[in-house]
């Protein structure tokens, strides 16, 4: 494992400092072949013949997205990549070893990216096919035209094998792929500035990484020895290893981040407010006036459409719905506005958007009892936060939040320990080992949240306020 951190370590170091010569690369068509050809590169470095999983992906999906019809390609485009992905990992039962780990990171954003340009494509054709555009304002017939895109065969692989994002992500979309080719930003932007902000990060989330997992491995819950500790010993055990867990990704996703910025890809003025995964969001008609040097000279840039988390709004928000806000914000997009957004039964999003986010991780037992449990646990919060946050000010609101974030990183660091053992026996014999103790007391602390919430609305029914059940406005009666 450390051979392979150690590769992979260096292989973004490498795309950050091949970034400094890429981002002066000026003509469009050099840039997009130079860029696939290093992705190409990195992917071999850590795939060898396994790389032709990600060939023979890129291949399909381009032909799905050329030549099938354009109102359904989008469609074809999913399916095939998820059966695809679900092949890729048990490869071993048709006769073909398993992939490398970084294989499969490589192989889970090429499903996104190839998904996201296929439902881009489905997006411009039907922007084209409308007619009727005079109800709409210069800012939307202007965003419709972001929408327009005309994609090749080749494209596809230069947009997939970019080495920017090729590893590990971060996801972007075909259209800021584009821009990054075409809209001179990258020449005007403070990317040092950029870097510096995050840079700090590394060291300091390195340094707790590397003394957490020296004396709290997670290969510890394994052994008998920790069998025969205490019950709080083992309880308590969950904090470092969700500790270590999360600095590795916040740790990747940060270098990930500045390949990106090093790079030049990912740069839009503040003034568009552009939005981690999607990019520019506003004021498209001042976007599309800027081309005189002298404007881009004089205007503020940012990163953030290539931002992939916030650790400390992760790590400190009080509820688990906005921390998973900050928490991978890229994939966040991708899996909000592909699956939650077009789900059609709006009761059932949450938990659909949940178990693909598990499918797309992998086949391990642990992703599904890790991931598809969160909108369980998203029905215990709600309901406290009804009745610690909504009429709370103060020190009592302050005291309430700190219980909620308490309660909030001890289920995190349950389900995470699920994530990393992956296997039902070895997550099953942890879990044995303290009881079960967490989720009985969430469906506890439910089931009293609920009791508390149903006394606290008759109360305000005898004092003659107005409270909401659900959707509904339900008012005293009036003798």
């Amino acid at each position: 494992m450390i051979v392979e951190d150690l590769i992979y370590l260096s292989l973004l170091l490498f795309s950050m400092g091949f970034g400094v010569y890429y981002r002066t690369i000026e003509n469009p068509d050099s840039k997009k072949k130079i860029g696939a050809l290093v992705g190409f590169f990195i992917v071999f470095i850590v795939s060898g013949f396994h790389s032709l999983h990600v060939l023979i992906s890129t291949f399909v999906n381009a032909c799905i997205i050329l030549y099938t019809d354009k109102r359904k390609c989008h469609i074809y485009s999913f399916l095939f990549s998820f059966l695809y992905l679900f092949f890729f990992r048990t490869t071993i039962y048709f006769g073909i070893p398993y992939p490398p780990s970084h294989t499969n990171l490589i192989q889970m954003m090429l499903t996104l990216k190839i998904i996201g340009i296929a439902f881009e494509v489905n997006a411009s054709f039907v922007s084209k096919k409308k007619k009727d555009t005079a109800n709409k304002t210069e800012e939307e017939r202007l965003q419709d035209e972001l929408c327009n895109i005309d994609v090749q065969f080749l494209d596809v692989f230069y947009y997939i094998y970019n080495y920017c994002g090729v590893l590990t992500g971060p996801y972007f979309r075909y259209r800021t792929f584009l821009d990054h080719l075409y809209k001179p930003y990258h020449e005007y932007d403070d990317y040092k500035t950029a870097m510096l902000k995050i840079l700090y990060l590394v060291p300091l989330l390195g340094g707790i990484h590397v003394f957490t997992n020296y004396y709290w491995p997670i290969s510890y819950v394994l052994t008998e020895e920790f069998e025969s500790r205490s019950f709080l010993y083992r309880y308590w055990y969950i904090w470092p290893s969700f500790l270590i867990f999360r600095t590795r990704i916040y740790l990747g996703l940060i270098l990930t981040e500045m390949v990106c910025i090093m790079g030049g890809l990912g740069v839009y003025p503040v003034l568009s407010k552009p939005r981690s995964g999607h990019g520019p969001t506003e004021n498209f008609k001042t976007l599309k006036e800027l081309t005189k040097p002298e404007d881009l000279k004089n205007i503020e840039y940012n990163y953030e459409t290539i931002r992939c988390v916030n650790p400390y709004e992760s790590d400190f928000t009080p509820t688990m719905r906005e921390a998973m806000k900050h928490w991978n914000i890229t994939i966040q997009y991708w899996l909000a506005t592909y699956i939650y957004k077009r789900f059609p039964f709006k009761k059932l999003r949450t938990e659909v958007t949940m178990f693909m986010s598990a499918v797309w991780h992998g086949v391990y037992m642990g992703y599904y009892v890790c991931i598809a449990t969160v909108p369980f646990a998203l029905l215990y919060e709600d309901v406290w936060v009804k009745l610690l946050l909504k009429d709370n000010s103060g020190l009592p609101l302050k005291l309430s939040k700190l219980l909620l974030l308490f309660l909030k990183m001890q289920m995190f660091s349950y389900q995470a320990t699920a994530f990393v053992l992956l296997e039902v026996r070895k997550i099953y014999n942890y879990y044995n080992s303290v009881y079960h103790c967490v989720p009985i007391l969430y469906i506890g602390l439910y089931f009293l949240g609920k009791y508390l919430l149903k006394q606290k609305r008759l109360k305000e029914i005898k004092s003659g306020q107005e409270y909401d059940i659900g959707e509904e406005q339900v008012k005293p009666k009036v003798s």
